[in-house]
């Protein structure tokens, strides 16, 4: 007997501009219109960090962003040349010399070397973060960037503070949960990561790079800025190896505008005053020696900026189906301390709160999380969103669009990639993969769906407006792995912009 199969395509989400107009394209809508929170031309100071070669690069890169750059991808829908700052984001970047800080090439080669074989690894994350701090203060650029060497990006070494019993504890859990990644039916390399993003990652402990641990070390500052880490072959990487420079422009620019501040879009299809929270697990290593789970809220509104939170601190053996939930009193804290930073941002109290998880809800965060939310909330709708090895293809194997919502007995699957109509383009080379949805009590999940689609936009790391997770879960790891970097008695920078 033939199973019911429903199938819905909901409409792609419109974004919000300049002037309150609207588009579905990110690109198109800031080349035409310009960015939501349309303060007249801005000025953006920006602060230079690295070596002085990589100085001088980005310096004469970054300029070039002022003028028109053509894209070469092709597909003239989806790669759209790059019109220049002020036709894209109605600012200019400047770069005074008095914000610049070149680093020693004697000092760095020698603890280059040292850190590949696993030594001076800190002294060459202090001596970067010594040349960013020395930025912060009262005249302070609004956002700096740090130009490196592809070989510093790439850098990964084991990470000497776990004894060899942790370590083996570690090897076990990352086997765990490849086994879980790998149960996805024939899973691509593309879907195995971004499947790792809904998953606790051992290896973000069991190693450490430069990329994180830099900007892990210099958001813990009282006056702390958000940096962005630029690669040299970023900048030299001719246009016919990879993406354009247009292509470049478009998505540095744009976050680098948004963590200076900036809002480049914002949703037109999310209803005001509701709190959306994805609750995650990360591996981290307490001062007192032992391995635990640091569970994390990721929090967004229309009416908020996002923000994170780092919540209670769980032992390895609090887990079922191995998976790390929180008990009862764990849970009503964490979502307490956002309804707090909510009220504290908001002025009020949200009139709705979505939990997004990427595990199921145990009975005990359930107890928890409606306590919290007793005489606060009026309702709470609490969703999870995991990987799948469910695939579908149209009529003649053509990709399902995106937004496509099958809904299959009592399952639900969300294509949150896919055939792209505005680009005329799969932008993916394998059949696209949905998430699976459901929830832990009734809802109305199609409107879930929507609201997860919508999440999907708001994503400032890129200008393609297309993600494969809402952002209340797509920078979870990106979250854990800076909470690896940091001892569990440090407080993480709240806002977004030092994550992207």
């Amino acid at each position: 007997m033939a199973l019911p199969l429903k199938i819905d395509v909901l409409p792609e989400p419109e974004l919000e501009f300049a002037n309150a107009t609207r588009d579905v394209d990110p690109r198109r809508g800031l080349s035409t219109n310009g960015p939501v929170d349309n303060r007249g031309l801005r000025t953006i100071r920006l602060g230079l960090v690295g070596l002085p070669d990589d100085i001088e690069a980005a310096r004469a890169w970054l300029n070039r962003l002022t003028h028109f750059l053509p894209a070469f991808e092709g597909n003239s829908n989806r790669f759209r040349d790059w019109p220049g700052l002020e036709a894209a984001l109605n600012c200019n970047f400047f770069i005074d010399q008095q914000f610049e800080r070149p680093v020693e090439p004697g000092i760095y080669n020698t603890l280059f070397k040292d850190a590949l074989t696993g030594k001076s690894f800190n002294e060459l994350v202090e001596l970067f973060d010594g040349r960013v701090s020395s930025l912060f203060g009262d005249d302070a650029p609004d956002c700096i960037v740090v130009c490196i060497k592809p070989e510093l990006g790439d850098l990964r070494v084991a990470n000497p503070g776990l004894t060899p019993e942790e370590r083996k504890a570690l090897e076990v859990l990352r086997a765990e949960e490849e086994s879980d990644q790998l149960a996805l039916f024939q899973p691509s390399p593309d879907e195995l990561k971004a499947a790792e993003a809904l998953y606790t990652m051992a290896d973000d402990l069991l190693f450490r790079t430069f990329y994180r641990a830099i900007k892990a070390r210099t958001m813990v500052h009282d006056e702390a800025i958000p940096i962005q880490i630029l690669r040299r072959d970023t900048l030299d990487r001719p246009d016919d190896k990879g993406q354009s420079h247009a292509t470049r422009a478009w998505n540095f620019a744009t976050c680098l505008y948004y963590k200076a501040r900036g809002i480049p879009w914002r949703p037109t299809d999310l209803p005001k005053n509701v709190c959306f929270v994805g609750v995650s697990f990360h591996h981290m290593k307490k001062r007192s020696g032992h391995l635990v789970y640091a569970s994390v809220a990721q929090a967004y509104s229309t009416d908020v900026q996002p923000f994170a939170l780092k919540g209670s601190n769980i032992d390895h053996d609090q887990r079922r189906d191995r998976q790390p939930y929180l008990n009862e009193g764990q849970a009503m804290g964490l979502l307490e301390d956002v309804l707090n930073q909510y009220h504290d941002r908001a002025g009020v109290m949200p009139d709705r709160v979505v939990i997004h998880k990427t595990t199921g809800f145990q009975p005990e965060e359930l107890d928890g999380f409606k306590k919290a939310a007793k005489s606060r909330v009026s309702t709470v709708d609490y969703v999870w969103i995991r990987s799948t090895p469910f695939r579908m293809v149209r009529k003649g194997f053509e990709e399902p669009w995106r937004g496509t919502l099958c809904t299959l007995m009592d399952q639900s699957y969300l294509f949150t990639g896919g055939y792209v109509p505005w680009w005329n383009e799969y932008p993916g080379m394998h059949i696209p993969a949905p998430v699976e949805i459901g929830s832990a009590l009734p809802t109305n999940m199609k409107e879930r769906s929507k609201e997860i689609l919508t999440l999907t936009k708001m994503n400032w790391n890129s200008s393609d407006g297309i993600a494969r997770l809402p952002i209340t879960l797509l920078f979870a790891r990106r979250v854990g792995e800076l909470m690896c970097e940091l001892s569990d008695n440090a407080t993480p920078k709240p806002s977004y912009r030092f994550y992207i």
